[in-house]
């Protein structure tokens, strides 16, 4: 067993440089952004092939503008040339990452993740101990949630008497599961008194779980709290936590308002990548304050050109400032942000985003003969079941009747017809473990998925 990264010397000179950034005026935030970014530019212009290909001999913060964005797919394909430790191979990080008995460990010195495929190809992203601080340090002083009788911080031994449950997709080195798993590793206490659920299993058997558990902070994604929430209405879920904490997902108003009074919680959003895990907290008057100090946010159009503030984007391009190994420069991320003009009230001089996202709603399907009314299908959990069981990326599921569900893959010829059958079996499998009356999967294959500039493509289509 490899041990999980921590360094905690690192830990604690990043916590006080951005404790002191976070009271900062805009002038120091734009000196801290610009002597990182020169930092991480000659750093990728050094170490990394791909992008001294890209960069000039002696590049400076002000040719950021006129380094050309990239797209995930073009990393993975080169990704030996990506990144700047030669020691880190990408066959054996995906052997690493095969199974899930190492959840949470180090990795040749590195922690590694994977995304879930949302773009297409998968990703993979390792961060050291530096990058790892710097994380850390930002989930712990500005992403932290205050508990009606102190600080919580896993990092410390200040979260005494809470419970932590985070519901997540756990088959998989995914960044939400890996990070929890290598906290609860560093941190004995927090290691007790935390647990992470799967949100595949069926709804019932989850409600269950988290009853016993008892917790008093939840993290989980906006569809997946507010299924909880209507299950606590309905009275097949009595849990009482005091924070609910949500990503990975826009978290609209009336999900919140919904999740807020049937838990009798507090509900914060927080804004995250696998390409940078701590991009935005939300304050206390609502607001997604983007960690600027760390990560530098473009909003762009269809052309890649800036918007202005106030202006909803076609896509946002992220530069990682902390992460020198696996360089992230200009990189495409798909999502749709508004940049506000403007400080905000909490007086905090860390720019505003409003977050559109990739927005999904809740699948139901009728219940099994017997049991009357519908089942809820959180489409995180199905793109999950085809992903791991279906082995299939590239695809969109759309629903076109009570009972129907096309279901449209890139895969071509025998491979497609191979492919298809794994996710209709992995389907039916789940469906079914749900509670759900038999739905008939039509399936098309060596299809067209359309896409955007970002290469994400809409996933899920209801009605």
């Amino acid at each position: 067993m490899s041990a999980p990264v921590f360094d905690a010397l690192r830990f604690q000179a990043a916590s006080f440089d951005v404790i002191a950034a976070s009271h900062a005026p805009p002038s120091l935030l734009a000196q801290r952004q610009t002597s990182r970014l020169e930092r991480l530019l000659q750093a990728a212009q050094q170490g990394s092939a791909f992008y001294r290909e890209r960069l000039p001999a002696t590049p400076v913060a002000a040719d950021l503008a006129r380094v050309q964005p990239v797209m995930r797919d073009e990393l993975m394909q080169r990704f030996a040339d990506w990144v700047t430790d030669p020691a880190l191979q990408l066959d054996e990080l995906r052997g690493f990452t095969a199974g899930l008995a190492r959840v949470g460990e180090g990795f040749k010195g590195y922690m590694a993740w994977e995304s879930s495929g949302t773009s297409g190809r998968p990703g993979m992203f390792v961060q050291d101990a530096a990058t790892l601080a710097v994380y850390d340090a930002l989930e712990a002083v500005r992403h932290r949630v205050r508990a009606p009788h102190g600080l919580f911080n896993p990092y410390t031994a200040a979260g005494l008497g809470e419970r932590t449950a985070l519901v997540t997709a756990t088959q998989g080195h995914f960044a939400s599961i890996v990070s929890f798993e290598r906290l609860r590793r560093i941190n004995r206490w927090f290691g007790q008194t935390s647990a992470s659920f799967d949100i595949q299993q069926p709804l019932g058997d989850l409600c269950r779980q988290l009853q016993a558990f008892g917790p008093t902070i939840v993290a989980t994604y906006p569809t997946a709290a507010t299924l909880l929430a209507e299950r606590q209405q309905a009275g097949a879920l009595a849990i009482h936590p005091h924070h609910v904490v949500t990503g990975g997902e826009s978290l609209g108003g009336g999900a919140r308002a919904l999740i807020g009074n049937a838990l009798g919680t507090t509900v914060r959003a927080s804004y995250g990548a696998s390409e940078f895990l701590p991009i935005a907290w939300e304050c206390g008057h609502g607001q997604l304050h983007v960690n600027s100090d760390w990560v530098i946010l473009e909003p762009v159009d269809e052309k890649l050109r800036p918007v202005p503030p106030g202006e909803l984007s076609h896509s946002v391009l992220l530069t990682n400032l902390a992460n020198l190994v696996q360089p992230v420069i200009r990189y495409d991320l798909g999502d749709q942000v508004t940049l506000q003009p403007g400080r905000c009230a909490c007086g905090s001089a860390l720019p505003v985003i409003e977050v559109l996202g990739r927005r999904d709603d809740i699948l139901r399907v009728p219940a099994a003969s017997g049991r009357g009314g519908d089942v809820a299908l959180l489409p995180l959990a199905l793109s999950t079941v085809i992903e791991e069981q279906g082995g299939v990326f590239d695809f969109q599921l759309q629903q076109r009747g009570p009972r129907s569900l096309v279901l449209r893959i890139a895969n071509a010829g025998v491979e497609g017809h191979a492919a298809m059958a794994r996710c209709k079996q992995a389907l039916a499998a789940y469906l079914e473990a749900q509670g759900a009356a038999p739905v008939r999967v039509h399936g098309e294959i060596g299809c067209h998925l359309p896409r955007g500039r970002s290469g994400k493509a809409c996933r899920m289509m209801f009605g």
